[in-house]
């Protein structure tokens, strides 16, 4: 099949560029030889700040050079660079036909995110098990069935390497809940998770010699529950299931659109069955 042919696909993510999970899809993803692997991501890791954009100020891209694909770096919000590379300003007449934000390493079901300790062994089979998932979907928006305005969120189980199969979930209703602690600069070196200068815990009522306070996020409470007749992603993913959530941008995916992913999820089945021949 000629590339001009092939499917366009545009991988995202909000870890970065150069996250370990971005690069082993898209090294899986180029190797398969099936699709044009365009990449616009963070510059740097941009976790955790949802749905914003860059409205006042201009972002900058640079070209980062990544074999088989053509991958830029952006320095807006993941937001700004899922927009971007769908927009074909970046990328001009090449509208992504699918866009994946990941591989990102932990969990992302329920209502929380929660980073994991996976390697890059453990990525890269979780890249592979998104090939038959990628082509079901694909078929379908060629036969123009897929459900509009739905999108999926996929998680993988730890030991990935002996996962039960795939499973169409529903959200469930795990939940991160964040707080503050305040900390003092210990040193001049910024925090690159946070933006914060790296510091140590200190009590509420100490300050800084020029009067500001710095504060830093913090994990406050994991609520972890699920109920054991429902199949959610939160309890299929800890069954061992790679788990396939159906989630709507402006409604209810889980209800609305249970029935079909649940009748789609065969082809993904038979892809998967004719990959591994």
């Amino acid at each position: 099949m000629e590339s001009k042919n092939l499917p366009i696909v545009l991988i995202t993510n909000d870890d970065g560029i150069d996250a370990a999970g971005l690069r082993a899809l898209v090294d899986v993803l180029v190797s398969s030889g099936l699709y044009i692997v365009h990449v616009s991501a963070p510059d740097s890791d941009k976790s955790g700040v949802g749905h914003g954009i860059t409205w006042q100020h201009p972002v900058s891209v640079q070209q980062v050079p990544i074999e088989g694909a053509t991958a830029y770096a952006i320095s807006g919000t993941p937001a700004d660079c899922a927009n971007l590379g769908m927009s074909e300003a970046l990328f001009p007449g090449a509208k992504p036909n699918l866009v994946i934000s990941g591989i990102n390493t932990g969990s992302n079901c329920g209502y929380h995110m929660k980073e994991g300790k996976s390697n890059i062994h453990d990525l890269r089979i979780s890249a592979e098990l998104c090939l038959p998932i990628i082509d079901a979907i694909l078929s379908e928006i060629k036969n123009k069935t897929y459900p509009q305005e739905y999108f999926l969120n996929i998680d993988f189980p730890t030991d990935v390497a002996h996962h039960k199969g795939f499973k169409i979930t529903k959200q469930g209703k795990t939940m991160l809940k964040l707080g503050w602690k305040q900390i003092i600069p210990s040193t001049a070196t910024a925090d690159m998770k946070t933006g914060l200068p790296a510091g140590k815990e200190v009590n509420a009522s100490s300050d800084t010699s020029q009067g500001q306070r710095l504060f830093k996020r913090a994990v406050a409470e994991l609520q972890y529950e699920f109920d054991e007749t429902e199949d959610t992603d939160t309890k299929a993913l800890h069954e061992g299931y790679v788990t396939i959530t159906p989630i709507g941008a402006l409604s209810k995916g889980e209800v609305d659109a249970e029935p079909y992913f649940k009748n789609w999820l065969l082809l993904v089945d038979d892809n998967s069955s004719s990959s591994a021949l």
